[in-house]
């Protein structure tokens, strides 16, 4: 069989040639008890962000996911074309992380179950999932959203009325409960009032 020089230039040209680099896995952490979220790439931490998870009655889903879906200008279909850029869809139910353009309540839980980032972190966190490809990208909701409440019941602790168990509003969209627990007052939990905003 006879092979041309030039075929063999190239095939030589082609084994020589360095083997691209292989994509980094991304590993981000959401733990809803404090509103948190890590971002790790190669088991190396890179970023640390308050987020805003979905409040009781809208609880972000815990578990185990694979980003499979990212649209750097969505808008939701579901809560009157809200806006939601960057996002990186990893449930099938529609949940994502995705900038948001009020960042006042970031750091609390806030949505109707999506993940709320800081714009600029949602555009860092969109470039480096696009760079390194939606199935090396694990995202772990782990934590429980009552916790992060009860925080921040204590927060507004102030103006709590101990007889009836009913806290001051908060934001015009919630309402603290107290009770006493050995003598001490606690946070123990928030009954939604009708929403008032979209995610």
């Amino acid at each position: 069989m006879h092979i041309s020089r030039l075929a063999l230039i190239a095939l030589a040209a082609f084994l020589a040639a360095p083997a691209p680099p292989a994509a980094a896995a991304v590993l981000v952490t959401i733990d809803k008890s404090t509103q948190r979220m890590t971002v790790e790439v190669d088991n190396a931490l890179r970023w640390i962000w308050p987020v805003s998870t979905g409040q009781l009655g809208h609880d972000t889903p815990s578990g185990r996911y694979t980003a499979f879906r990212m649209e750097a200008d969505h808008f939701s279909k579901e809560w009157d074309d809200a806006p939601m850029p960057h996002s990186i869809f990893f449930s099938q139910t529609g949940h994502a992380i995705h900038g948001y353009l009020s960042t006042r309540r970031i750091g609390s839980p806030a949505s109707h179950g999506c993940v709320r980032l800081e714009p600029a972190n949602a555009a860092r966190l969109y470039a480096l999932v696009e760079q390194q490809g939606l199935p090396n990208t694990k995202v772990v909701v782990t934590g429980d959203v009552r916790f992060a409440l009860a925080r921040r019941g204590m927060q507004w602790s102030r103006g709590a009325d101990e007889s009836t168990g009913t806290g001051a509003p908060l934001d015009g969209r919630s309402y603290a409960y107290w009770r006493r627990v050995d003598g001490r007052q606690s946070a123990f939990g928030y009954r939604p009032a009708p929403p008032r905003y979209r995610y």
